[in-house]
């Protein structure tokens, strides 16, 4: 395969480098890309010294560099480059690579500003190269149960969806999140905040901020590690959504209500920690919840236990390897995701900064 053009991606696997091996790329990444035979793992770069040797001994046949620089002057070999280093670093990776003939997979968030992201998207169009962005959580399985649940009308209509992701981490694990400012793409916002409001964005169309609360609970943060966020949809359906690192008890991940019902579902996919367990995306039983997890649907004093669906990340890269195979930018075929979404997503984000910085 040529990365000169956009088309004849059939001739061999997709030659794939993954920039960063942290968590992003040693769980969200690697084990996906190389499940899928469409691709092969030709590359991963990282500058520590522990993640080089566990990303030697789970690739052997990927090549190990230091630094994202180092896949870049790679390009020649390469198809594709994912982007799994700090927020700060997505724009200028993404538009290194792209302008070096490579298509592109930036992990969230797209970039640290809506105008980064529409600049980006720019420079793919014109350069004729497939670029996407990882909202993996479009294809968690409790997502994916209540899409299904949407799609089927059982709750009339709908008038409030809350939605969570709030955990009980007091210390900040990461250097760069430690380091990192909300003008580098750091705090929860931008981080779990990102899913959040494109899971809502996706379910209830378009939006805008009403309300924001945005605080740094833990010693030493520089970014926001306990957000709330109310949008009021178009649609006319409120959203209420949470994001907490510092949560000793954690509400439910999702509550709907609507003129004919509603569904209440706590616990959060299971498919990160399998894969951080040593699982694999092709287990039989990956993406499977525990049935105790079952989510509560139909109003109180007739609820009925309804087992979530089988959560499906290895569908980001299926989605993506045949819109390569057929042609890449120039095939009718979707990307997994659309870039204009994330970039719809760093606006709410813009605008709930602005309004807490008014309050």
């Amino acid at each position: 395969m040529s990365n000169d053009s956009a088309t004849d991606q059939t001739s061999g696997p997709i030659r794939t480098a993954v920039a960063g091996f942290g968590l992003s790329g040693s769980v969200f990444h690697a084990p996906f890309i190389a499940a899928n035979a469409a691709y092969s793992l030709d590359a991963i770069s990282t500058s520590d010294v522990g993640r080089q040797s566990a990303a030697a001994e789970s690739y052997p046949a990927a090549r190990i560099v230091d630094t994202p620089a180092g896949l870049l002057e790679l390009a020649g070999e390469l198809d594709l480059l994912v982007l799994g280093t700090p927020p700060a670093t997505h724009h200028p990776l993404a538009k290194a690579a792209l302008e070096a003939g490579l298509d592109v997979v930036v992990d969230k968030p797209f970039a640290v500003s809506s105008a980064e992201g529409r600049e980006l998207i720019d420079l793919a169009a014109g350069l004729g190269r497939v670029l996407t962005v990882f909202q993996n959580r479009r294809w968690d399985g409790d997502y994916l149960t209540v899409r299904g649940l949407l799609d089927s009308g059982v709750f009339g209509t709908v008038a409030r969806f809350e939605s969570r992701f709030e955990r009980w981490s007091p210390d900040v694990p990461k250097a760069w999140k430690a380091a990192a400012t909300a003008g580098d793409g750091g705090g929860v916002l931008f981080d779990l905040g990102t899913h959040l409001l494109d899971q809502a964005v996706q379910l209830f169309g378009p939006a805008t901020v009403v309300h924001a609360e945005l605080a740094a609970r833990r010693p030493g943060s520089k970014a926001d590690d306990d957000v709330f966020v109310a949008l009021q949809h178009s649609s006319g359906v409120i959203s209420h959504l949470w994001m907490n690192m510092l949560c000793a008890q954690q509400g439910p991940r999702y509550r709907i209500l609507g003129s004919d019902g509603g569904f209440t579902k706590h616990g959060v996919d299971p498919q990160e920690p399998y894969i951080v367990a040593g699982g694999s995306p092709l287990d039989a039983g990956y993406g499977v919840e525990d049935p105790d997890w079952a989510g509560l649907l139909g109003r109180d004093g007739h609820l009925d236990r309804l087992p979530t669906e089988r959560g499906a990340y290895p569908e980001f890269y299926r989605i993506l390897a045949a819109k390569i195979a057929d042609g890449g930018a120039g095939s009718a075929l979707p990307v997994p995701v659309d870039p204009a979404g994330p970039v719809e997503v760093l606006r709410l984000i813009e605008q709930a900064r602005a309004l807490a910085e008014r309050a």
